[in-house]
């Protein structure tokens, strides 16, 4: 990676409705140049998706908990893959993440209220491999999810030879 795509990034997440053609104007590049830097970007893995990003509280999920999770470790209906596929069923559950330290897995949901989220809690604890759980109420977002502060600080040699 290296400046032309950083700034590539930057723009399409500023305006990620742009397009390919306007994109190459602004930059002052042949428009080939944009979507090969694009094709690269994604086929390493760097643009894991160009889909809208959706915001949980306008979809009327204000509430944001953090849930760490103990798993049984010897029953056969157990284990971290069985948890997280039966997690993937509870639509509230954004993400999930196995850890070290206390706990084994760290699942953030959301919810329509605080009740609400008790409704979430018992649908995720449902589950007979889940030992035990502590729950964390975010009460507001300080830093929002981002990577490209990351892509601009570690510039890479220039591979687009």
């Amino acid at each position: 990676m290296d400046a032309l795509d950083a700034t590539l990034l930057d723009l399409f997440a500023r305006e990620p409705r742009i397009g390919v053609l306007e994109a190459s104007r602004r930059l002052g590049v042949a428009r080939g140049t944009v979507q090969a830097r694009l094709d690269k970007l994604e086929a390493r893995g760097i643009v894991t998706g160009w889909g809208p990003d959706l915001d949980p509280q306008a979809l009327g999920y204000p509430v944001t908990a953090f849930l760490t999770l103990e798993i049984r470790q010897d029953a056969t209906d157990a284990g971290h893959d069985k948890v997280a596929a039966r997690l993937e069923q509870v639509p509230e559950v954004l993400e999930a993440y196995t850890i070290t330290g206390a706990g084994d897995m760290w699942v953030r949901v959301v919810a329509r209220s605080n009740a609400d989220l008790q409704r979430v809690i018992d649908r995720v604890l449902v589950d007979p491999a889940i030992v035990r759980s502590t729950t964390v109420i975010g009460l507001a977002r300080q830093v929002g999810y981002r990577v490209l502060p990351l892509a601009r600080a570690a510039p890479q040699p220039d591979d687009n030879e």
